[in-house]
């Protein structure tokens, strides 16, 4: 059988805003999403909704204004002809759901459809090491002592990683709150918090000069949202009717972000050092919680060409790979090396990079294992100051390197995330020839 091409038609997304205290608090965010799929729609009347054979829906948390599948496309005018599938690949989910049509197009299933992202994440995070491991971690005790019986197999990842793991790491309980295994990283690479902190500082820079230049302009659409009540305690009253205000920028962005207020920031509290370092894991160098959607038209080259559309860019490899859990921050890594090697390139042929930078602890060694320059990476920006809405962000690192190897006239683009637990997804796109 031979392939079809895949193409990303075009892409938009939502602000994101702060999870639990932003803007969106007083949105359903189903509706956020069918927003955004009619924002799509709406920019490109050549794609009319009855081509639209399949929606993927990529959500983490399952929240419950995303209980019915299909009231997302119902809610953006798609006919009830319209598939729907649900994904959750925790924070790969919207890459995933891309991957999946895209294979579909690929294989002669599908010729059109949209790949979505949507996320609303609340203030508290993850409860960290403290007490009895099997308790704190949730895993059940079994599971828990047969991976620390296994550990041994491929213990130091060799094939990918130039340092070993240490021993009192990979003794650690195997999933962990996210915040622990960045300290993990830092503790595996002998990384410093000055590196950390400076990485920050650059993201937020880069992410400002970028608005400030309307790069993300054709990316984020306005929306006309209700700005949510809060409380003394920062808590949403929804009681209380706020006045209707368009909100067009992420809400995380720090413009005036700067080495001496990260300096003033604590470690997040429960973080421990296995290997009895200082913890220097922290909010300033670590992407916020947030809430917002993002989206994706994908079809076959063939079919845009018959439509006259000009497609961002052709999807020419992917990748999923696993890690150890500790040190889950580095799953790009085995990820991005398969999804090379599907595209039939070298690392070194790669333009661009939308690298998620769920911490700066995990990217910027992540990079360098891979062999690529931080100045290719996340050249507008990146999570730590856009935001990351778990399931959102997949689509978003796709639609954001599609944008930017189209824009800056460069061939290929690599958009890489980490997930939970331990996996990294990896999609490499093409400019159109």
């Amino acid at each position: 059988m031979k392939l079809r091409n895949a193409v990303i038609v075009d892409g938009v997304r939502s602000p994101f805003s702060w999870g639990g205290r932003g803007m969106f608090e007083a949105t359903r965010l189903d509706e956020v999403a069918a927003k955004v799929i009619r924002a799509l729609m709406d920019r490109n009347p050549k794609v009319k909704p009855t081509m639209i054979e399949d929606v993927g829906v990529g959500n983490n948390m399952a929240d419950r204004d995303l209980t019915l599948l299909g009231a997302i496309s119902r809610l953006a005018g798609l006919p009830a002809e319209t598939s729907n599938f649900h994904s959750n690949r925790q924070c790969g989910s919207s890459m995933e759901t891309m991957q999946r049509i895209a294979t579909g197009i690929m294989v002669g299933m599908l010729d059109c459809g949209i790949a979505v992202g949507v996320e609303r994440l609340g203030r508290s995070l993850m409860r960290t090491p403290s007490g009895d491991e099997t308790r704190v971690t949730g895993i059940n005790p079994r599971v828990f002592e047969q991976t620390k019986l296994q550990r041994n197999m491929a213990e130091n990842h060799s094939e990918y990683f130039s340092v070993p793991i240490p021993d009192k790491i990979l003794d650690s309980p195997p999933l962990q709150p996210m915040p622990q295994t960045a300290q993990n990283v830092v503790d595996m690479y002998g990384l410093t918090r000055k590196e950390l902190d400076e990485y920050s500082v650059r993201s937020h820079k880069k992410l400002f000069a970028a608005y400030e230049a309307g790069i993300y302009k054709d990316e984020v659409i306005p929306m006309e949202v209700e700005k949510p009540v809060f409380n003394e305690n920062k808590q949403w009253v929804p009681e209380e009717k706020g006045k209707m205000v368009i909100f067009d920028r992420d809400e995380c962005l720090r413009p005036d972000c700067n080495m001496e207020t990260l300096s003033k920031m604590g470690p997040i509290k429960g973080l421990v050092s296995y290997v009895g370092n200082e913890v220097i894991i922290t909010a300033g160098n670590s992407c916020p919680t947030n809430s917002g959607a993002s989206a994706i038209l994908l079809m076959s080259e063939e079919k845009a060409i018959k439509l006259g559309l000009e497609p961002l860019a052709r999807i020419v490899g992917m990748g999923v790979g696993g890690v150890k859990g500790q040190i889950m921050g580095m799953g790009p890594i085995p990820a991005t090396h398969r999804a090379v090697k599907h595209a039939g390139i070298t690392m070194d042929q790669i333009d661009r990079v939308e690298f998620n930078e769920a911490f700066a602890a995990q990217v910027i060694p992540s990079i360098k294992e891979m062999g690529i320059s931080e100045d290719i990476v996340n050249v507008n920006g990146g999570a730590l100051g856009i935001g990351h809405p778990l399931g959102a962000t997949g689509a978003r690192l796709v639609l954001t390197v599609a944008k930017e190897i189209r824009r800056s006239g460069k061939k290929y683009g690599l958009a890489t995330q980490c997930i939970g637990s331990g996996q990294g997804i990896s999609t490499i796109v093409q400019t159109m020839d």
